[in-house]
């Protein structure tokens, strides 16, 4: 784990909290049309689609249209240069994302809907039958749309987190170790002992118990790298943690 936490620290030194972060790419993209504009337009589009897909069914639309709606609404971002609007000191970004969808909901529907669905506007390839089987597998309940992005907006950047760390551990040579440790990363701990693991990897109950320790404290740190993504300022940082728990609670 120590080669881990190295390695985590190296990368946080390289990236910095703020040198690539999702603010800077909506920058880039309303104040350019180049190819790397739209390739930062479109890694936004990849984080946000669900959680939008997920609020505008719950405004009562079917899949179809849902896919349309969204897919027009990233490109109209482009189009009509509604990026220009954002400011990161004057809010989260995914508070602007869910407003100007709103507005676009609103004001642009009709002709987002006449466009030939798959047409110019699509704007990533998705799978939109795994999209829907997805929603349709989300637990019922009576949540309003907002609540509901809120809550996808939180999953999808714990699924992130998730993963990054996973793939750490995958370059590090340890995915076993992580297929055993991941399930103490909700809180609820796991059925199997330290002990029974330690036995499963050659393992003692103490090194477990520190491997674990170690891998709570990665997974934190790399979610505080993830949320610094997304707002303005170090500052923001932990309350936009808390939302993020509050989400999902």
């Amino acid at each position: 784990m120590d080669s881990l936490q190295e390695q985590g620290a190296e990368n946080a030194e390289k990236e910095g909290w703020f040198r690539t972060t999702q603010w800077s790419q909506v920058l880039l993209a309303k104040e350019s049309d180049s190819a790397q504009a739209r390739e930062a337009l479109a890694k936004l589009c990849q984080r946000y689609w669900y959680p939008l897909y997920v609020f505008v069914r719950r405004q009562g639309h079917s899949p179809e249209d849902a896919q349309d709606l969204v897919q027009g609404f990233f490109a109209r971002l482009l189009e009509k240069h509604y990026l220009k609007e954002a400011d990161p000191e004057k809010g989260r970004f995914r508070s602007f994302l869910l407003m100007t969808l709103k507005r676009f909901m609103a004001n642009e529907w009709d002709r987002a809907h006449r466009m030939k669905r798959g047409g110019s506007h699509k704007v990533i390839s998705l799978d939109e039958e795994d999209t829907e089987a997805r929603y349709q597998a989300e637990p019922a309940d009576e949540s309003t749309p907002e609540k509901a992005y809120e809550y996808q907006w939180a999953m999808t950047v714990l699924e992130q987190v998730l993963a990054r760390l996973e793939t750490e551990f995958l370059t590090a040579g340890k995915s076993k170790l992580f297929g055993e440790l991941k399930v103490y990363l909700s809180g609820e701990g796991g059925k199997c002992s330290y002990s029974e693991i330690g036995d499963r990897l050659g393992m003692t109950e103490g090194a477990v118990k520190t491997a674990v320790h170690r891998l709570r404290e990665r997974y934190r740190e790399l979610l505080r790298l993830e949320i610094a993504h997304t707002v303005a300022s170090p500052e923001a940082i932990d309350n936009e943690i808390r939302d993020l728990f509050a989400a999902i609670s």
